[in-house]
C-alpha cells in the first residue's frame, strides 16, 4: 500500500521548470522500492545479518550511524519542486522526528528511521518522484550543479539538462556500480563556480569555444578527505556530443586502473596524483578512442525533451527597478539587511534569487523542521513558481521571485524563523553532523558552529567583517568541506580529547585551494577566541573590497599565522 500525504496535491502531468519522471523513471525507482522491502523483511526476521545486510542497504541510501539508521535522500541537482517539499516534511513528522538535515551534496538526510518503516518512507519518496538510490555506495553518486542554475545573471547555459543526463546515464549503470570508491560528478554553466567543481572526481565547466560552439572543460581528480586534492584540467574543450561516452572513458580507466586493496588512496584524485596527469590523459583518450561509441551516440532529440523539461516559468514583464523594494528596504532596516546579504541579481529584469539561511544563530546548521519545509513550499508556491533548490552550503533557494514580493516574502520567512540575514557571511557556517550522530566522526561539530555563530551573532558587525566562510569537519572525511574553508575548522580525537585543527586560505571557487595549517590543534573552548583574533587581524590589516581570502592571500599565511599565535600569548588563539 502507497503511503504518503493524504493532504498532498496530485502529481502535476509534468512540474514546471523541472524535470519530471516518466513512466520509465516511476517503474525504476518502485521496483527498487519492492525489491529493498524484501531485504529489510529478511534482516528483521534474521535471515540476514547485519554484516549481509549491509551492501543491500547502502544501495538504497541507509547508514548505521551512531544512535540510529540514517536514510539520505537524494534531489538531483539540487532541485525539488513545493509538493516534494511538503513530502518530506510529511516523512520527517511521520516516522522521523518532526526535522531533516539538508547537506553539502544537496541532499537531505533523516537521523532517527526506524528499520522497519523504510520501505514505507522510500514508498513516500516514490509516491513525489525521489528516491534514496545512489546517496551511498561505490557508484557515481547524486550529481550536483549550481543551486543558481537557469537563473543566474552570469550564466552561459543552464546546467541542470546535462546534469539530467548524467542522471539517467549514471543510475544502475551495471559497469559502475562497485567502483573502486565512491565517485562524484558537479556540474557549472556560469562565470562564477558555485557548484565547487575543482574539488569533485568529475566538474564540468559549459563554456564556449572560438567558434562559439557550447561544449564542456573536463576537471578530474579533486577531492577532500584524508588526502584533498583540487582537480585538474583533463580536456580543455570537450563538444557537448561526445560528452557521455568520454565520462564513460574516464570510468572505465578509473574503475580497471584505481587501487581496491585502500580504501583510503581508492579515489580517482590518488589515481591521477600517482599515475600522473599526462599518463591519465593518455589512457582515457585512448579508451575514448577504440570504445563502441554507439550506445552514447548523441540524440538531439532527446537532449530537446530534457532540455524543454527545464523551460523558464512564465515570467512578467516587469522593470528591473521596484519602487515598492526600494521603499521597504528604506523604512525596514532589517529587510534592508536581509535583501543586501540573501537576495542575488536574476537575468530576468524584476525578479531576484532569494537565499533563505538554514544557519539561525545558535542553530544546527542544515537543519530544517517539518513546520519550515512547509513554509519553504508555501513561500515559494506564493512568490515562486512552486520551485526550490538546495545549495551545496546547506541552503535553500527560492529561484524565481519578484522583487515587489521581496518584503511580503521577508515577512512570510521572517514567521517562520527563516529569514537570518547572513548568506555569505561569518555565521552562514557549513558543518557535518560531527560526532553527534555519525559514527565515523571523532569530534563534535556542530557546537563548534554554534559557539562561533554566537560569538558572532550581532548581523551589523557580521555585515562589517563582510563575506568569509567557515567550515566545519568532524573527521578527516571531511563532510563538511573545511579543507577549501577560508578558515576551515578540523575536528580530531587526541589522547581521548576533542582537540581542533584550523586551517586558512581554503577556496572551493574557479580559484581554488586547500587551506594551509595554522598551528596545533586547540580546544573546543577556544576555536571561537582563535576565530576572533584572526578577524580581529583581518580587519586591522585589509584593504577596500578585500574579502578575508584576500587579504589572506595579499598578506601570506604567516603573517596570520603569527598574528593568531601573539593573541595565544594572551591566553586565547594558539
Amino acid at each position: 500500500m502507497t503511503a504518503h500525504d493524504p493532504a498532498l496535491p496530485p502529481r502535476p502531468n509534468s512540474a514546471p521548470t523541472i524535470y519530471a519522471y516518466d513512466e520509465y523513471d516511476r517503474a525504476f525507482v518502485r521496483e527498487r522500492v519492492a525489491e529493498f522491502r524484501g531485504q529489510v523483511e529478511r534482516r528483521l526476521a534474521g535471515a540476514l545479518t547485519e554484516e549481509e545486510f549491509r551492501p543491500f542497504r547502502l544501495m538504497n541510501g541507509l547508514y548505521l550511524q551512531l544512535h540510529a539508521y540514517m536514510l539520505r535522500v537524494a534531489i538531483p541537482y539540487g532541485s525539488l519542486t513545493s509538493r516534494q517539499m511538503r513530502q518530506l516534511a510529511y516523512i520527517a513528522d511521520k516516522w522521523d522526528k518532526g526535522y531533516g538535515h539538508f547537506t553539502t551534496r544537496q541532499n537531505l538526510q533523516y537521523n532517527w528511521p526506524k528499520l522497519v518503516d523504510v520501505p514505507d518512507i522510500l514508498e513516500a519518496l516514490a509516491d513525489v518522484d525521489m528516491h534514496a538510490i545512489q546517496t551511498s555506495g561505490n557508484c557515481i553518486r547524486n550529481v550536483t550543479a549550481d543551486h543558481f542554475a537557469g537563473v543566474a545573471a552570469d550564466e552561459l547555459e543552464d546546467p541542470r539538462p546535462t546534469a539530467e543526463f548524467l542522471r539517467q546515464w549514471s543510475s544502475a549503470h551495471a559497469e559502475f556500480s562497485f567502483l573502486p570508491r565512491k565517485f562524484k560528478i558537479a556540474v557549472s554553466g556560469a562565470e562564477h563556480d558555485r557548484a565547487a567543481i575543482k574539488i569533485h572526481d568529475i566538474g564540468l565547466r559549459i563554456v564556449k569555444n572560438a567558434e562559439g560552439e557550447i561544449g564542456y572543460e573536463v576537471i578530474v581528480g579533486g577531492g577532500l578527505g584524508r588526502t584533498p586534492f583540487v582537480g585538474k584540467l583533463l580536456r580543455e574543450f570537450l563538444p557537448r556530443a561526445q560528452l557521455l561516452a568520454y565520462l564513460e572513458a574516464i570510468l572505465r580507466v578509473y574503475n580497471r586502473f584505481g587501487r581496491r586493496d585502500n580504501k583510503y588512496k581508492a579515489r580517482i584524485k590518488i589515481l591521477v596524483h600517482e599515475t600522473g596527469l599526462d599518463e591519465i590523459r593518455a589512457q582515457v583518450e585512448a579508451e575514448f578512442a577504440a570504445m563502441d561509441r554507439a550506445p552514447f551516440a548523441y540524440d538531439a532529440q532527446e537532449l530537446e525533451r530534457v532540455v524543454a523539461a527545464f523551460a523558464p516559468p512564465a515570467y512578467e514583464a516587469l522593470p528591473a527597478h521596484s519602487d515598492g523594494f526600494e521603499k521597504a528596504k528604506a523604512e525596514n532596516a532589517e529587510f534592508a539587511a536581509f535583501a543586501a546579504v540573501n537576495v542575488a541579481p536574476h537575468k530576468v529584469p524584476g525578479y531576484a534569487i532569494v537565499t533563505v539561511s538554514l544557519k539561525p544563530i545558535g542553530g544546527i546548521p542544515g537543519d530544517a523542521t517539518s513546520a519550515q519545509m512547509r513554509a519553504l513550499a508555501d513561500a515559494t508556491d506564493t512568490y515562486g513558481f512552486g520551485e526550490l533548490r538546495v545549495s551545496h552550503e546547506q541552503n535553500i533557494i527560492l529561484p524565481h521571485v519578484k522583487r515587489d514580493d521581496l518584503f511580503a516574502l521577508w515577512r512570510d520567512l521572517s514567521a517562520a524563523g527563516l529569514a537570518t540575514a547572513n548568506a555569505g557571511l561569518i555565521s552562514d557556517i557549513i558543518s557535518c553532523p560531527g560526532l553527534d550522530y555519525c559514527s565515523l566522526a571523532t569530534a563534535r561539530s556542530i557546537p563548534i558552529a554554534q559557539a562561533i555563530s554566537e560569538r558572532f551573532a550581532d548581523l551589523e558587525r557580521q555585515r562589517l567583517i563582510g563575506k568569509l566562510g567557515i567550515k566545519i569537519s568532524g573527521c578527516i572525511n571531511a563532510c563538511g568541506h573545511h579543507h577549501v574553508g577560508a578558515i576551515g575548522i578540523l575536528g580530531l580525537e587526541k589522547k581521548g580529547v576533542e582537540s581542533y585543527q584550523i586551517t586558512l586560505g581554503g577556496d572551493p571557487t574557479l580559484s581554488a585551494s586547500i587551506g594551509e595549517l595554522l598551528g596545533p590543534g586547540v580546544s573546543a573552548e577556544e576555536v571561537p577566541d582563535v576565530i576572533e583574533s584572526l578577524v580581529q587581524f583581518y580587519l586591522a590589516e585589509r584593504r577596500d573590497g578585500e574579502a578575508f581570502i584576500d587579504t589572506w592571500r595579499r598578506l601570506g599565511h604567516k603573517r596570520f599565522k603569527e598574528s593568531a599565535r601573539r593573541e595565544g600569548e594572551d591566553g586565547s588563539g594558539i
